[in-house]
C-alpha cells in the first residue's frame, strides 16, 4: 500500500542516510566523547601528561614515591671514618642496587685514603629519571676533611632491561664529542652567583673524574655540574653549565638521547615489571668518553721500522709541569709521570692536564721511603693514598709503580702484586737529581737512547725541564717515536719488575683504564 505521504517519507529516509553516513565517518574518539563534559581531544591528552620536575641550571627531579615499591638502604662502611650513605632499592633492579653498594662503597674509602684529616662522608640519593626502560640516580655527597665540608654530585644511569649500569659520560656519543661539550662548558660554567670569572676554565679537560654528574633540565637543556672546589674556589658553590638541547643534539649517543627523552616527561607512576633479562651483573665492556687509554693504538712499537724510546719523570708533578707538557704536546711526543702524593694534592690540575692529554700517570709512593725497608702494611700505605688520589682527579686506575731509589724486594714485589701494579725501573739513568746541569742531563738522556730505554729524570727541578727542551727536541730530530711505558712493554705482570724493552711482535697491547 502506497504511503499517504510520499514526499515527507522520502525527505526523512533521506536524513536518516545521511546521518548514518555521517556517524561511520566520524573518528571513534570524538564519537565516545562528544556528548560528554569530560570529552578531550588529543591537545588535552597532552596537557594532562604531568610535566618534568626541575630547575632550568638543575638535572630534573622525579618523585620517589612515583616508582612502585622504591625503598630505602643504608651502606654499611667498615672503615674509620664515620659514613652515612643510602641509596634506593627498586624492586626487580637488582644489579643497580648491588653496583651502587660497590661503588659507594668505593668512594667512600677513597675520600678516607686520600684525604688528610678526613672526618666524615655522608651521601644522599634522589630519582632523576625514570621512564623508557631507564632510571638516573643523582647522589648528592658531604666531604668533611680538615678543611671543612665539600658537596660533590655524581648521576648513575641503569637500563632495566640490559641491567647495564652507565656512567654520565655514556650519555655522549664518544670521546670527539666530550672534548666537543667541553669546549661549551669551559665558555659557559658558572658559579652559584653565575659568575663566569670565578671559574678556572684551564682546569676543566674532557675527563671522566669531571663529568660524572650530567643530565637534562626540564627543557630538555644538558646539565653539567662540577663538585664545590673542583673547578672554582669553595666560596663559588657548585658550578653547572647547561647547554641549549639543539647545541647538545648532536653530541649524545644513543643512551643520551633515550635519557633526555625520558628526562623531559614527568613521571605519575614507574614501575619496573620484572628483572633485567640479562646474564652478566651489568657491568660495560666498553670503553667510555672520558676514560683514556694509556697507549697510542697507531703505534707499534714491535714493528721493525719503528724506534720507540719512554721518557719519565718522577717526584711531581712539579711548578714547570705545564711547560713540559705544552713542549710534549708540541712534538706529540707521550711521557709516562710517576707522581707522588703531596706534589699531587699541590697540583691537581696538572694531574688532570697530563692525564687528559694522553699521557700515562704511575705510582711513586705518597712520601718517597725506602719501601723495601717497610713492611708489607708500610708499603701498602705508601701506594694506596697515590692510587687514591690520582683516581679521584682522573678516574683513573692507574696498573704501573716505581720504587723510590729503585729499592725493592719480594716484599715489595708481593704488595704490588696484590694491588695491580707492575714495578718499572730504568735502563738510562740522568742523575738530574743530583747533576743539575741541562746540558749535562740532556747530554746522558741522548747518549743512552736506544729502541726500548727507558730514561730516567725528575720534573720538579728547573734544569730537569730545560734539558728536556733539547732533549725532546733532538729525539724526534733522530726519528724516535716517544712513547709511554705501557705503549714500551706491551702487557705488563703485576708485582713483575722492568727494566727496559719493547713488546714481543704479537703481544697485546694492554689499554685498560
Amino acid at each position: 500500500m502506497a504511503p499517504e505521504h510520499p514526499l515527507l517519507t522520502v525527505v526523512v529516509a533521506s536524513l536518516v542516510l545521511a546521518g548514518m553516513v555521517l556517524l561511520s565517518a566520524r573518528p571513534p574518539s570524538v564519537s565516545e566523547h562528544s556528548s560528554s563534559e569530560n570529552a578531550s581531544d588529543p591537545a588535552s591528552e597532552v596537557a594532562q601528561t604531568p610535566p618534568a620536575l626541575g630547575e632550568p641550571d638543575g638535572l630534573t627531579m622525579v618523585e620517589a614515591e612515583s616508582v612502585v615499591g622504591v625503598s630505602e638502604a643504608e651502606l654499611s662502611y667498615d672503615g674509620g671514618v664515620p659514613a652515612s650513605v643510602t641509596f634506593p632499592v627498586i624492586p626487580n633492579a637488582e644489579p643497580l642496587t648491588a653496583f651502587l653498594e660497590r661503588r659507594l662503597g668505593e668512594e667512600v674509602r677513597a675520600f678516607e685514603t686520600a684525604a688528610p684529616g678526613a672526618v666524615s662522608f655522608e651521601a644522599a640519593w634522589n630519582l632523576t629519571t625514570a621512564g623508557d626502560g631507564l632510571l638516573g640516580v643523582r647522589m648528592t655527597r658531604t666531604e668533611t676533611d680538615s678543611e671543612g665540608p665539600k658537596e660533590g654530585y655524581t648521576t648513575y644511569w641503569y637500563d632495566t632491561a640490559t641491567a647495564e649500569h652507565h656512567p654520565s659520560t655514556a650519555l655522549l656519543a664518544g670521546q670527539e664529542e666530550l672534548e666537543r661539550l667541553n669546549e661549551l662548558v669551559r665558555e659557559r660554567a658558572v658559579g652559584v652567583g653565575g659568575d663566569h670569572g670565578a671559574v678556572d676554565t684551564s682546569s676543566i679537560h674532557p675527563i671522566s673524574a669531571l663529568y660524572d654528574s650530567v643530565g637534562f633540565n626540564p627543557d630538555g637543556d644538558l646539565v653539567v655540574e662540577f663538585d664545590t672546589g673542583q673547578v672554582a674556589p669553595v666560596e663559588e658553590g657548585r658550578v653547572h653549565a647547561v647547554i641549549a638541547s639543539e647545541e647538545a643534539r648532536d653530541l649524545l649517543s644513543e643512551v643520551g638521547a633515550r635519557v633526555r627523552d625520558a628526562a623531559t616527561v614527568g613521571v605519575e607512576r614507574f614501575e619496573i615489571a620484572a628483572p633485567p633479562q640479562a646474564d652478566k651483573d651489568g657491568r660495560r665492556d666498553d670503553r667510555v668518553p672520558g676514560e683514556l687509554p694509556a697507549v697510542d693504538q697507531d703505534v707499534d712499537c714491535s714493528a721493525p721500522d719503528t724506534t720507540c724510546v719512554a721518557l719519565t719523570y718522577d717526584d711531581g708533578p712539579g711548578g714547570r709541569t705545564p711547560e713540559l707538557l705544552d713542549l710534549l704536546a708540541e712534538y706529540d711526543a707521550r711521557a709516562t709521570f710517576f707522581v707522588s702524593g703531596y706534589p699531587i694534592m699541590e697540583n691537581p690540575y696538572t694531574v688532570r692536564r697530563a692525564y687528559a692529554e694522553g699521557h700515562e700517570l704511575a705510582n711513586h709512593t705518597l712520601s718517597h721511603p725506602d719501601l723495601a725497608s717497610l713492611g708489607p702494611d708500610g708499603v701498602r700505605s705508601n701506594l694506596d693514598p697515590v692510587q687514591a688520589l690520582v683516581y679521584r682527579e682522573t678516574g683513573y686506575t692507574m696498573d704501573l709503580m716505581r720504587p723510590p731509589y729503585g729499592s725493592t724486594d719480594e716484599g715489595v714485589a708481593s704488595v704490588t702484586a696484590d694491588m695491580g701494579l707492575a714495578q718499572i725501573l730504568w735502563s738510562v739513568d740522568t742523575n738530574d737529581w743530583k747533576d743539575r746541569e741541562a746540558l749535562v742531563v740532556a747530554s746522558r738522556a741522548l747518549d743512552g737512547a736506544s729502541n726500548g730505554a727507558i730514561i730516567l729524570m725528575h720534573d720538579i727541578h728547573d734544569t730537569t725541564i730545560d734539558a728536556s727542551h733539547t732533549i725532546i727536541r733532538e729525539l724526534d730530530a733522530r726519528g724516535y717515536t716517544m712513547v709511554t711505558v705501557s705503549q714500551l712493554l706491551g702487557t705488563t705482570v703485576p708485582g713483575e719488575t722492568y727494566i727496559a724493552g719493547v713488546p714481543e711482535p704479537g703481544d697485546e697491547v694492554a689499554d685498560d683504564v
